[in-house]
């Protein structure tokens, strides 16, 4: 059913917009998360997303248009489809607006908070919408505290969505009079979050006709001083290498991620030296560009929590309040093993001629490459071969991905992330290193985007740094397969009829048995074992 786009309300005071370019004309694809237009707003031109998948059918506003929000800027259904009732004004169709929550507002909906009756520059700052699937936030950390001067651009606070830790950042200028979602609490997105507004103001009618269930507030003291602007700290997107933070774009960063470039190593010639579209396009990496040192491309073991004494003979419980993570996790890994039917085919690899090549490609300078990364550069050029093992399933039909993009699970703090390798199989082994150490040390550090976490084909799990010989994983869903990794284990072997020391490795794949069979899915491993246990025929 065809979908209605309307033009999206992107900063607190837009009233309308204008498009500056469409990324999409009408008859293309559009996949959920694709750019479908740049729109310049009161404030800045920004890039709007689409939240549904499908063909553009219709675009409302042309380019160089205004047009006041809530306007019919395009139409996204099935090819072929009939959309003159829509374009008509028929409401038999009954379409689903797609209008993206802003994230900062003044509050305007409930009656009991009219915009009239708001004191002078007193702003309400809601729940915002950070991914697509979110239906509610959890605040990690408040990075301002009741009193203090907020600048425009400044981090309020971090907060938990279902898919990562994300900053988010103040539209609006002043002091900050009202926290409405305490460190650790979870809300619903448009709950009150805070409000900001000249020092002094009395906001307790706002605070207290603003419905929010349970929230402990906190309210600003008309004798709180506001701390000196000049220590406001600036507009920021992305951590450097030392610590700093760098300034960019949206469209900037989500080319430099489908390039493999690293923010950190170009250089922005926008205000404040903001990274922007032509810097990226305009960037060439240096010789170093690829062999940054960051962390473990694997997952890695959480930090132990400190013990707790408990005298002998005593029970003693614990109860860990469950983070959005956490919840998010259990429930999609629950819906995958419960929806997909899943089987496991296991196949044992000589490593000898792996072991011997990595040494080989890390003697030249400036290079680094793990076994999984040559797992996973195997496993790129195997799904090439056999293209129903990068599939997903849909009721109606059977998805086959001809661009095989990885994702790399990664073990974090809360659980478990999956950065995604994008275009994988055109990537060297090298610059597969350098991306995993990058993804894998910015996932650590919360420091990842949501669009880097989107877009798997196949997943690779590796638990061969634990020991771990052996194991099964559950299907990252939607890719019909996962494959787990276990550590290379020294041991006998025969070869050519004599008993030798040898270097072998186990591969697990697990396989959705709706688009895979289990011929199919040992044709894959058979292939996959040839490249590990010949790695020179990955380059032919």
């Amino acid at each position: 059913m065809a979908t209605i786009v309307t033009m999206p309300r992107l900063s607190d005071t837009m009233t309308e917009g204008t498009v500056a370019t469409w990324l999409k004309k009408v008859g293309d694809k559009v996949s959920e998360g694709d750019i479908l237009a740049e729109i310049e707003t009161d404030k800045a031109t920004m890039e709007f997303e689409s939240f549904n998948e499908g063909t553009l059918l219709h675009i409302g506003i042309q380019a160089g248009e205004t047009a006041p929000v809530d306007s019919l800027l395009a139409i996204i259904g099935n090819e072929g489809e009939d959309i003159s009732a829509l374009l008509a004004g028929s409401t038999a169709a009954a379409p689903v607006t797609e209008t993206p929550v802003a994230t900062e507002t003044k509050q305007e909906s409930p009656a009991t908070t009219p915009a009239a009756a708001l004191p002078e520059g007193v702003i309400v700052v809601t729940m915002p919408r950070l991914s697509d699937t979110m239906t509610e936030g959890t605040v990690a950390t408040w990075l301002k505290k009741v009193g203090d001067t907020v600048a425009e651009g400044d981090i309020l606070a971090e907060i938990e969505t279902d898919k990562a830790t994300m900053e988010f950042e103040s539209f609006n200028a002043g002091t900050l009079l009202y926290i409405g979602i305490q460190e650790g609490s979870t809300a619903p997105v448009d709950s009150l979050l805070a409000i900001i507004g000249p020092a002094g103001t009395d906001i307790s009618g706002v605070a207290d006709n603003f419905k929010v269930g349970g929230s402990n507030a906190t309210v600003a003291k008309e004798e709180t001083k506001a701390a000196p602007a000049e220590k406001a700290s600036p507009i920021t997107q992305e951590a450097a290498a030392d610590g700093q933070r760098i300034l960019a774009s949206p469209l900037a960063k989500k080319i430099a991620n489908d390039k493999g470039i690293q923010l950190s190593q170009v250089k922005g010639s926008g205000e404040n030296g903001r990274i922007v579209k032509s810097d990226i396009e305009n960037f060439t990496p240096s010789a170093s560009s690829t062999t940054a040192a960051a962390t473990q491309p694997q997952e890695t073991a959480k930090v132990a929590a400190p013990k707790v004494f408990v005298p002998a003979g005593e029970v003693f419980t614990e109860e860990i309040k469950n983070s959005q993570m956490r919840k998010i996790i259990a429930k999609r890994l629950a819906e995958s093993l419960f929806t997909a039917p899943h089987y496991n085919l296991s196949i044992e690899v000589s490593m000898d001629e792996a072991m011997k090549s990595r040494a080989v490609i890390n003697s030249v300078p400036d290079t680094k490459v793990s076994f999984n990364d040559m797992v996973i550069k195997a496993c790129a050029t195997a799904l090439k071969k056999h293209p129903i093992i990068n599939s997903q399933w849909r009721e109606d039909a059977i998805i086959i991905n001809h661009h095989v993009n990885i994702g790399v699970a990664v073990a974090v703090e809360d659980g478990l992330v999956v950065p995604v390798l994008r275009f994988t199989d055109a990537m060297s082994l090298s610059q597969i290193g350098a991306s995993v150490r990058d993804l894998a040390g910015r996932a650590k550090n919360k420091k990842l985007l949501p669009n880097e976490m989107e877009g798997s084909t196949f997943t690779v799990s590796n638990l061969g740094m634990f020991g771990i010989t052996e194991f099964n994983s559950i299907i990252n869903q939607p890719n019909s397969a996962i494959l787990s990794v276990g550590a290379i284990v020294e041991k006998p072997v025969v070869k050519n009829g004599q008993i030798v020391v040898g270097n072998t490795m186990m591969l697990s794949l697990a396989c959705d048995h709706r688009t895979i069979d289990g011929a199919t899915g040992a044709q894959f491993l058979q292939t996959l074992k040839q490249y590990i246990e010949n790695p020179v025929t990955m380059l032919a």
